[in-house]
């Protein structure tokens, strides 16, 4: 990896540059630790945390309250599903790697905890929704922020289709995965495995990468097609999106050896390498942000680049 790459990752916002430390350099324990103290002292993680008002961003769970007038510094589409309701953030700040022993993060998600409700049925954050996308990443925040998600889990475990995978669609009769929300499960039971969650979902997690895995991650089983090009296109926040770099990372931050089937989309990834050694932000889903995290498309993304490089790093070791 090019040393001036390196460097200009480690220009950007802290949340990249512990992760850039941890992954990708010799940094010292002490030195990344450090770093990431700084997510929420004086990086994006402060201004999120800033954000949250009554326990909630936005003044909603999973999309804007009543009344919540934006302000004047959210940027992107306002006519587009929006990011910045209290699902969305709390996913931000996972991405961003907030120490969950952090007193800020502590007292924000146990504020949502107490105060967020769903909008489907009033129920509270950490009890889930009915969406198996929507509770997966219910799971990841609450497995990796301290809350109990065991109910939530045990539903996944039940809503689990016949292929292997999970579909939000399911409860409208559809018996087919989606990718998108099988990605959602899968980095939910993940960090409840990581957590040490109480409830075994190893057969769960092997059969949804089984799923994603015999796919090549991006085709049809049936007819070897591309699912949908946009899989092709990596996208930083992912929100409920699954794209080839998604799965990528989700297979690296697992810990297991590489599996074979991984092969064309770790050489898609290789293939998008630009010539600084960078590699671009491809998509950006439509819908308005707190802030932006990267130059906007077709440029080069810190989000993409760390993302890609660890992968790469993780594939070729």
């Amino acid at each position: 990896m090019a040393t001036d790459v390196t460097e200009w990752l480690l220009d950007g916002d802290p949340a990249i540059r512990w992760q850039v430390l941890r992954d990708l350099t010799d940094a010292s324990h002490a030195d990344v630790a450090a770093e990431r103290a700084k997510i929420t002292e004086t990086g994006w993680g402060a201004r999120l945390l800033d954000l949250q008002e009554d326990g909630q961003w936005a003044g909603g769970a999973c999309f804007p309250g009543n009344g919540w007038t934006p302000p004047a510094s959210v940027v992107g589409d306002r006519d587009a599903q929006p990011w910045v309701a209290t699902l969305p953030t709390l996913r931000l700040l996972l991405a961003f790697g907030a120490d969950p022993a952090d007193p800020r993060v502590r007292t924000a998600v146990q504020a949502a905890a107490d105060t967020s409700r769903w909008e489907y049925d009033g129920s509270r954050f950490f009890d889930g929704e009915v969406e198996p996308c929507i509770n997966g990443g219910t799971v990841a925040i609450g497995a990796s922020f301290g809350q109990p998600v065991d109910g939530i889990v045990t539903r996944l475990l039940r809503e689990r289709l016949p292929d292997g995978g999970w579909n939000c669609e399911a409860e409208n009769g559809s018996t087919r995965s989606s990718f998108h929300t099988t990605i959602c499960v899968l980095e939910g039971l993940w960090e409840y495995a990581r957590a040490g969650g109480s409830i075994d979902v190893t057969a769960a997690r092997q059969a949804g990468e089984e799923y994603l895995l015999e796919r090549g991650l991006l085709r049809r089983l049936s007819t070897g097609e591309v699912v949908d090009s946009d899989f092709l296109l990596p996208a930083f926040p992912p929100h409920w999106h699954y794209d080839v770099l998604r799965a990528l990372d989700y297979f690296r931050d697992t810990g297991a050896a590489p599996d074979p089937r991984l092969a064309e989309a770790l050489d898609l990834i290789r293939s998008k390498r630009t010539a600084d050694g960078t590699w671009l932000l491809e998509n950006l889903h439509a819908g308005m942000q707190w802030f932006a995290l990267d130059d906007g498309v077709g440029r080069p993304s810190r989000w993409n680049t760390l993302r890609a490089l660890r992968v790469l790093r993780w594939a070729d070791a």
